[in-house]
C-alpha cells in the first residue's frame, strides 16, 4: 500500500532535533512522497535543503521523496507583500523543479487587516502556476468562499487543491467544480467535523491525503505534533467512514495525488 502526504510542513523548527526518524516512520507506514509546501522567505531555504537531501531521483533510498512547492502563505502577506512576492519568483525560477505553486490563499481568521493585499498575491501567484503549468495549493481558512469566488475567473486555466478542507457539502461541490481536489487531513478524524458526512455525499473521486504537519493531528494524537505517518490514520478513518478497504482508499488518493502534481 501506497501513501502520500500532500502538504507537510517537515522543514519547521518541530522537527530539527528528529527529522530522519520521522521520515523513517513515514516509509514505514507506506508513505513514499511528501510534498513541501512553502510559507515564506524566512524557511525558503530550509524547505529547499529538506527537498536536496531526500530528492526524488533516489530508488534506492528507504525513506520518502520530497518534492517542493514555492509560494508565499497568506498570513505572510503584509504592507511589504511585494517584497516577499519577488523573493519567492526568484526561487520560483532559480532552475529547482517544483511541483505547484503554493501554499497561497486567503486567511481571515488571525488578522483582517490585509485583506486587499491577500486578494492581490492570490491572483499574482495564481499567474504564476499558469504560466508554468503548475497546480496550486489554496489555504483557505475562514475564507472558503471568498477563495471559490476568487478562483472562478482561472476556471478551465489552473487546477490545484484546496488544502484542509473543512467547508459544507455546497463549498465541496463549488469546490469541485473548479475542477480543484479537496485536502483531507486529521481534521476528519475529530468528533465534530462534519467532514465524513461531506465526503460521504461528494465521494472520494477527488480527494487526496495530507497532514499539515506540525499542525492538525488526528485522533488519538490530536494535540501532540503531527507527522507524516499519521496520514495511515487519516486514510483508516476514510476508509471506515466510505465503507472501503484502507486499501482502496491509498489506491484513490494516491492516483489523485499522482494526476494533480503531474506524476503521471
Amino acid at each position: 500500500m501506497i501513501l502520500v502526504d500532500t502538504h507537510a510542513h517537515l522543514y519547521g523548527s518541530d522537527f530539527d532535533s528528529d527529522i530522519q526518524e520521522v521520515l523513517q516512520r513515514a516509509y514505514a507506514q507506506g508513505i513514499q512522497k511528501i510534498f513541501l509546501p512553502a510559507i515564506d522567505s524566512g524557511t525558503h531555504s530550509k524547505l529547499l535543503a529538506l527537498a536536496a537531501a531526500n530528492p526524488v531521483e533516489r530508488p534506492d533510498a528507504k525513506l520518502p521523496a520530497a518534492y517542493p512547492m514555492m509560494g508565499v502563505h497568506p498570513c505572510s502577506i503584509k504592507e511589504d507583500y511585494e517584497k516577499e512576492l519577488e523573493i519567492a519568483l526568484s526561487y520560483l525560477d532559480n532552475g529547482t523543479k517544483y511541483y505547484a505553486v503554493g501554499e497561497i490563499g486567503l486567511d481571515f481568521h488571525w488578522d483582517v487587516t490585509h485583506k486587499e493585499q491577500q486578494h492581490k498575491a492570490l491572483d499574482i501567484q495564481v499567474q504564476w502556476a499558469i504560466e508554468r503549468n503548475l497546480p496550486i495549493v489554496i489555504h483557505s481558512r475562514k475564507s472558503t468562499y471568498q477563495c471559490i469566488e476568487s478562483l472562478k475567473k482561472y476556471k478551465g486555466k489552473v487546477t490545484g487543491v484546496f488544502h484542509c478542507f473543512s467547508g459544507s457539502v455546497e463549498e465541496a461541490n463549488e469546490v469541485l467544480k473548479l475542477g480543484f481536489y479537496l485536502g483531507i487531513g486529521g481534521v476528519l478524524t475529530y468528533k465534530n467535523s462534519g467532514l465524513k458526512d461531506v465526503l460521504f455525499k461528494t465521494g472520494i473521486d477527488k480527494v487526496i491525503l495530507e497532514t499539515d504537519a506540525p499542525y492538525l493531528t488526528p485522533v488519538p494524537h490530536r494535540g501532540k505534533r503531527n507527522e507524516s505517518a499519521y496520514i495511515r490514520l487519516v486514510a483508516e478513518d476514510m476508509a471506515k467512514a466510505m465503507g472501503m478497504t484502507v486499501e482502496q482508499v491509498a489506491e484513490v488518493t494516491t492516483e489523485n495525488a499522482m494526476k494533480l502534481f503531474k506524476l503521471k
